[in-house]
């Protein structure tokens, strides 16, 4: 291979719909796509003992694991950046937020390790009710089944509210509204009509 393979990363909430988008994005692009997210991450990379790891919710649940969690997002995207580099296309699916019991600075540190790479920063949005009814399909039957009309649990409330801050992207997509098949074309397009410059990465990187 030759050249620096395209990356594409999701970020967004849990049950917004990234994981699905990445997977259309390896059946339906061509050439390899390799997919390095949270959830291949967390459950086959992270220890158990150290895990959600990367996946911590908004609002210092784990302070002993934080630490961590600088490092764990940054040997991640040096392995994303690595693929690039070796000519494979890379989408991955995070949630970053900065809501730990202190700021770690991990969505900066990350942009700054992927310039001069080729990045298309995806929001992935999706309206509260739409995400409590698939967590509802998830795991049906236990007692945070979500009732309409009722508030969502302060956790899934603190996701909706913190992984979209500072909200740069280079495309938003609603998977409320769109397929992950049409997410997946949505972007496609973009990438082949090119990124506008400067890359919301490129901003991101920016002290």
């Amino acid at each position: 291979m030759t050249g620096l393979g395209q990356i594409v990363i999701l970020n967004g909430a849990p049950r917004a719909g990234k994981s699905s988008i990445a997977r259309a994005i390896q059946q339906s692009f061509d050439a390899p796509w390799m997919n390095l997210g949270v959830d291949a991450y967390v459950r086959e990379v992270t220890p158990e003992r150290y895990r959600p790891g990367i996946g911590l919710r908004p609002g210092g649940e784990r302070p002993d694991l934080e630490p961590l969690i600088p490092v764990f997002y940054a040997a991640l995207h040096e392995s994303i950046a690595t693929h690039s580099r070796l000519g494979l296309n890379v989408v991955a699916d995070v949630g970053h937020h900065e809501r730990y019991s202190r700021p770690l600075g991990t969505l900066a540190d990350c942009a700054r390790r992927l310039l001069g790479l080729p990045v298309l920063f995806v929001g992935v949005r999706c309206p509260i009710e739409t995400i409590m009814a698939r967590r509802n399909q998830a795991h049906p039957g236990r007692e945070e089944t979500y009732v309409s009309g009722i508030a969502p649990t302060e956790p899934v409330l603190a996701w909706q509210e913190a992984v979209h801050q500072p909200g740069l992207y280079d495309l938003e997509l609603d998977t409320s509204r769109q397929s992950p098949e049409a997410c997946a074309s949505a972007i496609r397009e973009i990438l082949a009509q090119g990124v506008p410059r400067p890359t919301a990465l490129e901003r991101l990187a920016c002290p």
